[in-house]
């Protein structure tokens, strides 16, 4: 038996607390939007990440009550091992229970989790609860940019609040030369990982160069200008059905009005800065660029060896990997092997983190993954080229 340390106590608490402290701008309006698939509504996300720590630990805890044995059916996402939901276009739909209810609902969890936390902790039951935060921290960063969705379709382009887009993209940037070689790639360690980063082995990459900066605003604006969207040389032949079905001809959220560029934000309709790095593209789109530029995508493994000489963490950045399992993966019995290893198909790998991300979330081994045509995550590209 492992008793739980105060510093996993506090980051409980702190956790949970920014999950809510995302929700304050909102009106009691927003929490139920659903205006995509891929967007749930704030409340959703609210009660899922308590439904994971109810379903995954309490509930396995001796006496515990469910707050409500319907949230079970409510608020599972994907997993089949659980039992039944509904169908994710339908969350939009579920007006009741109300906010009020969730909220007291995440509370009931916390206070039943930090009695248990007091407690003495299996270290099944203290992997489960750190694999809790982690999934809680991921819809952090999936609740802001499904309530930018939200808002940047509404008509008035309500204000939500500043998001820091800290890191400006240098016109000046530099090419970084890695040498052919046999490198390691994968997670090796002792703090949190998932298990798609495992197993640490070997990648033989050929000798290539990957620009120390991402795409600005500036450059992807000239692709546009120069007719990237109605080349179809640029494009795979999904991209191209893919902007054509629909009309697609610039970032989401970009809008031509009074002869330039604005783009909706979390705090408003605003011009375009030109100099921060291109975001909410797909990986048809980075993919096209990339292409207009005579240059290619690094592969997860480029990016993985060469990321500890360059800033990371402003955007997620498309990849030329599909989402594979690593040599030797293996998922984990029952509804928890779900997490990851069912979605390895049809996807393709993202690394870094984004200015969304959860502080301490991401690290060089983590690999997210979404199907190429997404774009509604803070995504942007950085460029690579087969060394000279």
């Amino acid at each position: 038996m492992l008793r739980t340390e105060q510093s996993t106590q506090q980051l409980f608490i702190e956790v949970r607390q920014r999950t809510q402290e995302i929700c304050v701008p909102l009106k009691v309006e927003d929490y139920g939007m659903q205006p995509s698939l891929e967007v749930s509504p704030p409340k959703w996300h609210l009660a899922h990440t308590s439904w994971f720590f109810e379903e995954f630990i309490l509930a396995r805890s001796a006496g515990y009550k469910r707050f409500d044995d319907d949230f079970a059916y409510l608020f599972n996402s994907y997993y089949d091992g659980i039992g039944d939901r509904i169908p994710r276009p339908d969350r939009g739909l579920m007006y009741r229970p109300t906010v009020e209810e969730i909220y007291a609902y995440r509370a009931y969890v916390d206070r039943h989790m930090s009695n248990l936390l007091e407690d003495e902790f299996t270290e099944e039951m203290k992997s489960l609860l750190h694999l809790g935060l982690n999934h809680e921290q991921q819809h952090q960063e999936l609740l802001l940019a499904d309530i930018k969705y939200i808002y940047g379709n509404q008509p008035l382009y309500p204000s939500y609040g500043k998001l820091n887009h800290s890191m400006d993209s240098s016109a000046n940037k530099n090419w970084l030369s890695i040498r052919e070689g046999v490198y390691d790639i994968g997670y090796e360690g002792n703090s949190f990982s998932y298990d798609n980063e495992h197993n640490k082995h070997k990648v033989y990459l050929q000798s290539y160069e990957i620009s120390d900066g991402l795409v600005s605003n500036a450059e992807y604006a000239e692709f546009i200008q120069n007719g990237g969207y109605e080349d179809f040389n640029l494009w795979h032949a999904e991209g191209w059905d893919w902007i054509k079905e629909n009309n697609v001809k610039s970032p989401m959220y970009w809008h031509w009005n009074d002869r330039s560029w604005w783009s909706y934000e979390l705090d408003g309709f605003k011009p375009i800065n030109l100099q921060t790095a291109v975001m909410h593209i797909s990986f048809y789109e980075a993919v096209a660029y990339a292409n207009w530029k005579g240059l290619r995508l690094p592969t997860e493994f480029e990016w993985e060896v060469a990321a500890d000489q360059f800033d990371w963490g402003d955007r997620w950045e498309w990849t030329n990997s599909a989402y594979l399992p690593y040599p030797g993966y293996r998922k984990s019995a029952g509804a928890i092997g779900e997490y990851n290893g069912k979605f390895m198909v049809n996807q393709m790998v993202l690394r870094g983190g984004s200015v969304a991300t959860s502080r301490g979330h991401s690290r060089m081994t983590y690999r997210n993954f979404f199907h190429p045509h997404l774009r509604w995550q803070f995504t942007g590209l950085r460029l690579a080229r087969d060394k000279k």
